[in-house]
């Protein structure tokens, strides 16, 4: 039987491959336009609901903390954030709401592009790896959409809030360009949307033979002193309880993949055993 003039029990060679994988990124490019034309034609509430958001002293994340500071008696309230933001190009404006409406598109159809990848890796699985590798999809979209809203609600406020009103003089009033802005805070989304995948890379790795859970528990305690790290980089406030509420999550994660790592060795056992 003949499938769109393709015999689908015959070997696909290497430009076949490639040929499908182009019609599965083209769907998925569809898709992610689609979704930010949608956000471009909504820019009051991509912009003053959710980018310019944490700047303003009245945001979730500044009310939270506040609160928990007036209950344990912390010191983590942010009263006011000095600085504007302005734009300094004739065409800024224009090409920044053209580049978060690409930017948008790309995070709400993640699902959709990761959906489309295993639609194009699945059928080169065995059936026991089809039923281990089971919510895929769905556990990469759920890590990297908290990791978004993680760095959106934790991360960026936090650095928005020290870098924005920080002074080497009085005299010295903050003015922050619009690039330097938005760039913290999509830079910052993103990239901890991506370190949330850890625990999917570890996996995969783990799939290959090139990670294991004995080696992941033996420098337990160098990721530990590397997620201090990291943590002291992301959020450049010194302030040691700002800086655990980002190490915290990190090494969560690494535990987690500690776990990933040691399922994916057992169900290899299992397999060998059969």
């Amino acid at each position: 039987m003949l499938i769109d003039g393709k015999d689908p029990n015959k070997e696909m060679g290497f430009l076949d491959h490639l040929e499908a994988l182009r019609w599965h990124i083209v769907r998925a490019v569809i898709v992610i336009c689609v979704l930010g034309f949608v956000a471009f034609l909504n820019k009051e509430f991509i912009f003053d609901g959710i980018i310019l958001a944490p700047k303003n002293k009245d945001f979730w994340t500044y009310r939270m903390l506040c609160e928990i500071s007036q209950k344990y008696n912390l010191d983590m309230c942010f009263d006011q954030i000095n600085f504007s933001v302005i734009n300094l190009d004739i065409s800024g404006q224009f090409t920044t709401h053209m580049w978060i409406a690409v930017m948008t598109g790309f995070i709400l159809g993640f699902p959709y592009l990761i959906w489309e990848l295993w639609r194009f890796i699945r059928p080169a699985l065995s059936e026991r790896e089809i039923k281990y590798s089971r919510g895929i999809v769905f556990f990469t979209t759920l890590l990297f959409m908290m990791g978004i809203l993680f760095g959106y609600y934790i991360i960026t406020p936090m650095s928005i809030n020290f870098l924005g009103n920080y002074q080497v003089s009085a005299e010295i009033k903050n003015q922050i360009s619009m690039d330097s802005y938005i760039n913290i805070v999509t830079v910052l989304s993103l990239s901890t949307g991506f370190v949330f995948e850890l625990p999917m890379v570890i996996y995969f790795l783990s799939k290959l033979g090139v990670m294991s859970p004995a080696f992941m528990r033996t420098y337990r305690k160098h990721a530990m002193v590397i997620n201090l790290i990291v943590a002291a980089v992301i959020t450049p406030s010194p302030d040691v309880t700002s800086q655990m509420l980002v190490a915290i999550p990190l090494f969560l994660l690494y535990e987690i993949s500690i776990y990933v790592s040691a399922m994916v060795e057992r169900n290899k056992n299992k397999a060998a055993l059969q």
